[in-house]
């Protein structure tokens, strides 16, 4: 959230997006000029598009900048292709500017409580300053209102991050499920803040040679979360900003959150990224736009809001069931969608409720296939493209799409219809792209 240059005129949709409830939907497209940026309805116009706190910063490194989740964001810069983009941060690091995503605290006795009625993960028993993906759920449905990773950072405070395409829509569930719950929960939008996902296989390294206090780096494993400071040009340093371990390529990395509650992120976000460019150099450390963290994320098996994932979809279609965890798996666990999401985790032929479709991974020969390309089974349609991308690391076309139970299974042959004609198609386990998080041992 590049590839080569045939992926110059694919069409990237932002950013995890829209939702029948009512959420913005942005669609770029990612091609040679400005022109063929294209918005749809609902969107902000240009004129009204947010500024993160490093615009000026994007504009003076020759950032290609387009609507996206109502801000004006790089796609790309000038430095690189989007296929260099993408094999810098495989092989280096890349830092990509993340703040038009919605950072939240929720604080108080209630605040664990309040979390675990619309996810459907534990939170009361998660470790301290250690975070995790998770989903915000419709009562009744279990459709996912849209994913996010949330941090325990206090005894009753956490760190919450959600999808800045998703804003709207998110405000209002969250203002309401405040309203029918009550108790002791406070909750505050960090509106303004700076985010920064600092990705690849050196962002480690450079992180070691730019912090300003101690973190060992050794022992901070994925999933992670510490308060530290950083260098800054000129000798100084900065004030406290959250660093977490994780983010969305499927690379080792860091999220860097400042948080402009406390502090003016307007003025103290740009010397962060100015001073982490000119430590690592740039032969270790390039910006990165929109397009390289499309590629990179489905190369990871990760999920785009809004397409892959949806108010629709439950996390047992989407094959999130892994963030449902043993202690919570009962219909009357006390999260939203539990009767319908549970039964859904015991397939049919062992007497539950099963699904109907699954999310799956393809490898597609010939051209690639986009959003909305159907998938066939013997030329029977059983199911549908989300995501779609020629993978620059694997130089193939890779795609993720649901189909009908049963034809989930890796190694299953499949067709997808791409311009009219039938491409053939095999289901691949995901990620397509070994994950690399640091976990203490070897990648995992």
């Amino acid at each position: 959230m590049k590839a080569s240059t045939m992926m110059a005129s694919r069409v990237l949709h932002a950013g995890r997006a829209a939702s029948a409830r009512g959420a913005r939907t942005t669609t770029l497209a990612l091609a040679p000029s400005a022109s063929q940026v294209r918005s749809a309805s609902g969107a902000a116009s240009s004129a009204n598009l947010k500024k993160t706190p490093l615009y000026d910063l994007h504009v003076a490194k020759g950032g290609k900048m387009v609507p996206f989740a109502d801000h004006s964001l790089p796609v790309q810069y000038s430095s690189l292709s989007l296929a260099e983009s993408h094999h810098f941060t495989r092989r280096h690091a890349s830092l990509f500017d993340v703040s038009h995503m919605v950072q939240h605290i929720f604080k108080g006795r209630d605040a664990a409580a309040f979390l675990e009625r619309i996810t459907p993960s534990d939170w009361r028993g998660q470790g301290a300053m250690q975070g995790k993906l998770t989903a915000l759920l419709w009562p009744g449905t279990g459709g996912i209102v849209d994913d996010s990773v949330t941090t325990r950072i206090g005894e009753d405070e956490y760190y919450v991050v959600t999808n800045g395409a998703c804003f709207d829509k998110d405000c209002k569930y969250l203002d309401e499920q405040l309203g029918q719950f009550g108790g002791d929960v406070q909750w505050t939008r960090l509106d303004g803040s700076g985010l920064v996902a600092l990705q690849g296989p050196r962002s480690a390294e450079v992180l070691k040679e730019a912090l300003a206090s101690p973190l060992n780096l050794d022992e901070f494993y994925f999933g992670s979360s510490a308060y530290a400071q950083l260098k800054l040009p000129g000798g100084q340093v900065s004030h406290p900003v959250l660093i977490s371990r994780g983010g969305y390529t499927g690379e080792d990395g860091f999220e860097i959150s400042i948080n402009g509650k406390h502090y003016p992120a307007a003025e103290t976000t740009t010397p962060i990224v100015e001073s982490l460019l000119a430590i690592a150099g740039p032969e270790r450390l390039q910006l990165a736009g929109l397009g390289a963290r499309d590629s990179l994320r489905l190369e990871a098996g990760m999920c785009l809001y809004g397409h892959d994932l949806d108010d629709t979809t439950t996390p047992v279609e989407a094959g999130l069931a892994w963030i449902i965890p043993k202690s919570r798996r009962s219909e009357t666990a006390g999260f939203h969608g539990a009767e319908t999401i549970v039964p859904q985790l015991t397939p049919k032929a062992k007497g539950g409720a099963g699904v109907s479709r699954r999310r799956i991974g393809l490898v597609v020969e010939g051209a690639p296939a986009r959003e909305g390309a159907v998938i066939q089974k013997d030329g029977e349609d059983v199911g549908t493209i989300t995501s779609g991308v020629p993978s620059p690391t694997l130089g193939k076309n890779i795609a993720m799409g649901y189909v009908r139970e049963g034809l989930h299974k890796s190694g299953t042959e499949l067709d997808v219809k791409v311009r009219g004609k039938t491409r053939k198609a095999v289901v691949s386990k995901m990620p397509f792209v070994p994950a690399k998080y640091w976990k203490g041992t070897a990648p995992a």
